[in-house]
């Protein structure tokens, strides 16, 4: 099996810096951009199938990826972004912050003691049904030899991959993957090998000199 892990496209939240989990975003210019970009890149990939967070953002970014493919579509909820509660759409960035509670940092700097929103999901709620949709995949008899697209967020996907980390307790693996950044896993004899990770195929200087 090989699982090519995708987060979404650029969204006008994200732009914003806006608290962004199960509110559902759509795509914006440069993130319907990126998403094909990134699906010419994997043009020669033979998916099999795609499965997607129900979330616009998500669902929009497997579409494209997947063009003109006959595979099917799938989505699950347990792959949506972390809910962010009482804290959803509030503005997170530094000189612009909406957010009433200083613990959100733990959210970065100590993810799994961060407690959650208000009315929101906690890191360990989001490793919890990810390890479910995970184990429930990876042991599918029909897809050992399959190559699978699952579409989904960022923090979402960094909880898929803690089930392919040898360090467990370092949840961020180096922060927040970028925006329609792919992590390939292999997995094959019961072992989930991360074969390469958090690749961007679009050009970075392109994407900044898109908003000059």
């Amino acid at each position: 099996m090989l699982l090519y892990l995708i987060r979404h496209g650029e969204t006008p939240w994200n732009t914003e810096g806006r608290m962004q989990g199960h509110a559902d975003i759509p795509l914006n210019e440069m993130g319907i951009l990126l998403a094909k970009i990134t699906g010419e890149k994997l043009e020669h990939v033979h998916f099999d199938l795609a499965i997607s967070s129900p979330l616009n953002r998500a669902a929009e970014t497997a579409r494209l990826i997947m063009g003109k493919r006959k595979a099917p579509v799938l989505f699950d909820d347990r792959i949506r972004e972390i809910n962010w509660g009482k804290w959803e759409g509030l503005c997170a960035l530094k000189h612009k912050n909406e957010i009433p509670d200083n613990d959100f940092r733990k959210f970065y700097t100590d993810p799994f003691g961060f407690d959650g929103a208000p009315e929101g999901e906690s890191i360990l709620d989001v490793c919890h049904r990810t390890k479910e949709f995970y184990k429930e995949l990876v042991q599918n008899p029909d897809y050992q030899d399959k190559t699978i697209l699952v579409a989904t967020h960022g923090c979402a996907v960094r909880g898929i991959l803690n089930n392919v980390y040898s360090d467990k307790d370092n949840f961020w693996q180096g922060g927040v993957p970028a925006n329609c950044a792919v992590n390939i896993v292999k997995v094959a004899n019961g072992e989930s090998t991360l074969v390469e990770r958090d690749i961007v195929y679009y050009d970075e200087v392109y994407k900044t000199d898109y908003y000059k």
